[in-house]
C-alpha cells in the first residue's frame, strides 16, 4: 500500500516514467534466475513493511491541517482505494483539483516518513523471504512508495538480497500498480519470470486489479490498507498472514 488522475497525467509521462525506472531500479546479484518457476511480487508498505500504525496516524495529522475529522483503523479500511484521490472524494464527495491533491499528498507523506521510522518487517516476512530463495524460487519487490526511499529503506531491512528486482514508483503519486508491474514484469523476463507463473501478494485491491491486468495471479493480505470485506471483493484470495500467502502462492503458480 502505498499513497499515491487522470489519463492525460498518466500518458503525458509514461516515456519518462519508462526511462527512469529502468536507469534507477536495484538488481541485486545475488538472488538467483527463474527457469520459469514460481514467483512473487511482493507489495511494501502493509505487506512486507508493517506499517499501517503510521499510516493512521500520519492520515490523521494530515486531515486535521484540512479540517477533516479523524478516521480509526476500521474507518479508514473501508474507506481506502487507490489510486488516492478517490479515497480523498470518498471524504470530500468530489475528487481534488490538482493543487489540493500537491497539498494533501505533501502533508500526508510528511507526517508518515516522520511516523514511519519505528515500522518494522511484518510478522514472520524475513523467514519467508529466505525460505522462498532456499526453495530455488525468485520473488521481487514492486511499490507504489517513492523509487529514491524505496531501495535504502528494504536495505536497511537486510532483505534486498532476496530479490531479483526492487522497483519503486517513478512519476506522478496518483497512479495505480497496474502500468508500474507491466514495466516490472518486462524488466523480469530475462531472468525467466512469466505471469502465468506469478503471483503478486500485496494488501489493496489495486494489487488484484494490476495482477489482472498483467495475466498474473493475486493474494491480498488483511494486514495493511483494506478491510477483508474490501478485499474479498477482488474475487482472489485473501488471506491474514504472510505464511498464508506463500503457502497460496505455492498452490497456485506451483
Amino acid at each position: 500500500m502505498s499513497r499515491e488522475t487522470n489519463a492525460a497525467t498518466n500518458a503525458a509521462t509514461n516515456a519518462a516514467t519508462n526511462a527512469a525506472t529502468n536507469a534507477a531500479t536495484s538488481t541485486p546479484t545475488n538472488a538467483g534466475s527463474n527457469a520459469a518457476g514460481a514467483h512473487i511480487v511482493w507489495d511494501w508498505n502493509g505487506t512486507l513493511l508493517h506499517d499501517i500504525d503510521a499510516v493512521i496516524a500520519a492520515t490523521n495529522a494530515s486531515f486535521a491541517e484540512f479540517g477533516f475529522a479523524p478516521l480509526t483503523l476500521e474507518r479508514y479500511r473501508e474507506l481506502y482505494v487507490v489510486p488516492v484521490p478517490k479515497f480523498y472524494e470518498r471524504l470530500m464527495g468530489r475528487l481534488p483539483t490538482e493543487a489540493e491533491w500537491a497539498v494533501m499528498d505533501e502533508a500526508f507523506h510528511r507526517h508518515y516518513w516522520a511516523a514511519a521510522e519505528d515500522a518494522g518487517l511484518t510478522e514472520g516476512a524475513r523467514e519467508l523471504l529466505r525460505g522462498w530463495q532456499a526453495d530455488g524460487l525468485t520473488q521481487s519487490l514492486l511499490s507504489l512508495a517513492p523509487h529514491e526511499k524505496l531501495v535504502p529503506l528494504v536495505r536497511e531491512h537486510g532483505i534486498d538480497v532476496h530479490f531479483l528486482r526492487v522497483d519503486g514508483r517513478v512519476g506522478p503519486s496518483h497512479t495505480s500498480k497496474a502500468g508500474h508491474l507491466v514495466r516490472h514484469m518486462a524488466a523480469l523476463e530475462a531472468a525467466g519470470v512469466t505471469a502465468r507463473r506469478t503471483v503478486l501478494v500485496g494488501d489493496a485491491v489495486d494489487d488484484a486489479t494490476a495482477a489482472r491486468h498483467v495475466g498474473a495471479y493475486a493474494v491480498l493480505y488483511t494486514g495493511g490498507s483494506h478491510s477483508r470485506a474490501s478485499l474479498e471483493s477482488a474475487g482472489v484470495p485473501v488471506v491474514d498472514s504472510l505464511a498464508e500467502a506463500v503457502a497460496m502462492a505455492r498452490e497456485l503458480a506451483g
